[in-house]
This record gives structure tokens, sequence and C-alpha cells, in this order.
């Protein structure tokens, strides 16, 4: 395993890291699935302490994964261990009525931080998300006051925010311009590469990224085809619908040939195309059995430019329309 500067925090974090939405397992708002289907506990445990033995020390957490299940899952195995570097987000929340909306004010973020220490068992969150917060929320300023009040307190080390996944750009330009947070989350893969401005100018002002999704939804690992289908019970019934599978898996067919050039499974070759950024501190593949933390750590290679620029013209000529019908 190799290890990259989370920006200028003095943090080193494993360039895989561990997504944990999936662990969370299944999760309703209202009628609306924000989890991953059902998943077993132990299998979760183990897939953790895999990770662990295979390198993996930067574990991506949310208070709204799994309804705090995955911190809990988390917290258990790993606990107040400073061989760990946990981030953790804040900002979702579920109406009495089940229906989802964001709070960022100050109370609910500070209450929120105490609940996820307490389910992670720890004393301080190394990194700690705004939950995609909006400009609007950044403006009036109370989340970031509530953040600084933490990390004043040492309930968290450092924050920064988790970008929208369609439309980064506008909350990304408020942080950098004021020299706010520590870094950011960010969509990024072979599929999806909105935030692609934003990376030179984070390694600029020497501001952690993390890469999530970078399988999106595992349409980039080769185990899908056109008659997949999806449980109600995972996001991905509504996002993976047969037309979306059908026009992905059509347009990815050009990218595949690379696989062979570098010998590498389609799971390799999309991670190893996100890490082929260097202003990409890490990236978290969902992870959900310890096979799988085994297969996401293996055969990371460097690509050649000329392959990142013909991926990048693919993401401009085919690939753009197809990810924004996927919100």
């Amino acid at each position: 395993m190799n290890y990259r500067d989370f920006g200028d925090t003095g943090l080193k974090v494993s360039e895989i890291g561990f997504g944990a939405w999936g662990i969370g397992g299944p999760a309703m708002a209202g009628d609306i699935p924000i989890g991953w289907g059902d998943v077993d506990d132990d299998t979760s445990i183990q897939a953790l302490h895999t990770a662990f033995e295979q390198g993996i020390n930067f574990y991506d957490t949310a208070d709204f994964y799994g309804l705090g299940h995955s911190e809990e899952l988390i917290g258990k195995v790993f606990g107040n261990s400073d061989d760990v570097i946990i981030a953790s987000k804040v900002g979702h929340r579920l109406a009495k009525d089940q229906s989802i909306y964001v709070d960022y004010s100050c109370q609910y973020i500070i209450k929120a931080c105490e609940d996820s220490l307490r389910r992670l068992q720890r004393d301080s969150i190394d990194y700690y998300q705004l939950h995609t917060a909006k400009k609007d929320d950044l403006e009036k300023g109370e989340c970031i006051e509530a953040l600084e009040q933490l990390k004043a307190a040492g309930k968290i080390r450092f924050w920064g925010l988790s970008l929208n996944t369609f439309e980064p750009e506008p909350e990304a330009h408020y942080m950098l311009s004021r020299g706010l947070g520590s870094g950011f989350q960010l969509v990024y893969n072979i599929l999806n590469q909105i935030a692609l401005p934003i990376l030179e100018q984070a390694k600029e002002q020497k501001k952690g990224v993390i890469a999530r999704m970078p399988l999106q939804f595992g349409l980039l690992t080769g185990k899908f085809d056109k008659q997949s289908r999806f449980d109600a019970n995972d996001h991905r019934h509504f996002r993976l619908s047969p037309e979306i599978l059908q026009s992905s898996l059509d347009a990815l067919e050009e990218i595949w040939p690379l696989t062979e050039k570098y010998g590498l499974s389609k799971t390799e070759l999309s991670l190893s195309y996100i890490l082929s950024f260097d202003a990409i501190s890490t990236v978290i593949p969902g992870i959900k059995t310890p096979e799988q933390a085994r297969q996401n750590t293996n055969n990371i290679v460097p690509l050649l430019a000329e392959d990142r620029d013909f991926i990048s013209t693919c993401f401009v000529q085919k690939f753009r329309p197809i990810v924004q019908n996927m919100q």
C-alpha cells in the first residue's frame, strides 16, 4: 500500500481508502432507499479487519449511512485507535415524516458530532465533512462557525466539504477563494469527470482530495450486464434504471481495451485511472466484503498521459449526458 499526504494536514492516508456507505446496510427515507440493500454485520466487520490488514488506514463514513449503523461498526472494530484515520460527515437528517432534509445549523452540527463520536467510540474525528452543503449554506456561516468550534474543542482535527455530485464548482470556488477547510470529497471516475477543474486548484492550495464513487455504483467493475436489476431497498434501483444501465455499458465498451494493454481488471483500471492524478490523496471504493477489500488493493499502476487524455475525450463526447441522468 502506498500512502499520500492529505493536503497540508500532516495526515498520511492510504491511497486506497474504505468507503463505508455500503456496510451501513439497508435504510429508507420514506419510500426512498438510501442504502445498498441487505448486508451481514459479521461480514462487514471481517471486511474492516481485512482492509486494515491490506494497509488501508483511511475509513470514510457518515452519520446518514445506515442512519448511524456504519459508524457503529467502525467504532466496534477500531474504537479510539491511533492506527486509523476516520472521516465522517454531517448535515443530512430525516424529518418526522421520514423525508430527507439538510440541517447545517450550529446547534445541530455540534450535537450530531457528539452522537458520531459516541457511535465511533472516539475522542476526536480526524476529518469531519459537511455532507454536500450548498453555497447558500456556506454563506450563512453558521456551519463554518460550528466546525471551528468543534476543532477548537478537540472534537475534530480537520474539516472540509463533501461536494455535490453534479455541480461541485460553486461550493469548491467559495471554499478555495477564502482558504477554508482542509480538503474536499468529490466524485471522480472514468464515467464522471465533472470535478476535474477542481483538482489542480485544490493541489495548488494544498487541500486534501478524497475521490468517491470510483466505480460509479459498480458500473466500472464489469460485474453488471444489461439484464442486471437491483432490489427495491437498494438506491441503485432508481439510479441505474435499465435504460441508464444499457447506455452506460455501451459507452464503456470503448474504454475496456485498456485493461488488456495494462493487464488489469476493470476495477483495477478504474482505480488506477483515478490515482494517476497526484492531486488526489485517496480513493474510497465501497467495500462490503473481505474479498472486495483484497480486490481493491491490488495492481494499481499509473496510466500513460495519452490514455488519460483518451478517457477524458470519451467523457466529453459520450459520458457526461449519461451521468447527469443518474441523479
